[in-house]
C-alpha cells in the first residue's frame, strides 16, 4: 500500500503534487517488492473527493480504517489491545503503525482475541470493492446497489 512519499495533508496540495507523492512512493515500493501498489491510505486520514479522484487516476483505491488503535499515541500494549478488541467488527480495517512503540507487544493478544472470536485476518485488497461503489462521509465503501461490505 502507498501512504505518500513525504506524508502531507493530501487535501492541502494540488492534484499534480498528489500525483508526484504517489509516483515517488510507488517507485520506492516497486523497487523493493517488485510490485506496484494499488491501494492508498491518506496520511492523517485526510481525504476528500479530489484526493479519491486523483488517486483513481493514478490507479489507486483510497482506503480508510474503521478502528484506530491509537498506537501512535504510545498507549501501552494493554490499552491498545483493549481499544482494538472493544471496537473490532466484521469487515473492520484496523489502523496500526509499524514504528509504534507498543504495537508489537499488543498484537499477539489482539490476534488471539480475533482467533477466539472467529475473526479472520485478510489483506485489505480482499475486502474492498473495486468497482460499482461510492464512498460515504465516513470513508466506507457502499455498493451502488445498496449492499454493504
Amino acid at each position: 500500500m502507498n501512504h505518500s512519499d513525504t506524508h502531507p495533508h493530501m487535501t492541502k496540495i494540488s492534484a499534480d503534487a498528489m500525483k508526484t507523492e504517489i509516483e515517488k512512493c510507488d517507485t520506492k515500493i516497486e523497487s523493493i517488492t517488485g510490485e506496484k501498489p494499488f491501494l492508498f491510505r491518506p496520511p492523517y486520514g485526510d481525504y476528500n473527493s479530489k484526493v479519491i479522484e486523483t488517486l483513481a487516476e493514478c490507479g489507486h483505491y483510497t482506503v480508510q480504517w474503521s478502528v484506530d488503535s491509537l498506537d501512535w499515541k504510545d498507549l501501552t500494549a494493554d490499552e491498545i489491545c483493549t481499544r482494538v478488541t472493544e471496537k473490532i467488527h466484521p469487515g473492520a480495517i484496523v489502523l496500526f503503525h509499524n514504528a509504534a512503540k507498543n504495537t508489537p507487544d499488543a498484537l499477539p493478544k489482539i490476534l488471539e482475541y480475533m482467533k477466539e472470536n472467529n475473526y479472520k485476518v485478510v489483506p485489505v485488497s480482499d475486502i474492498i470493492h473495486k468497482d460499482n461503489y461510492t464512498i460515504d462521509h465516513t470513508g466506507k465503501q457502499i455498493l451502488k446497489n445498496n449492499n454493504e461490505r
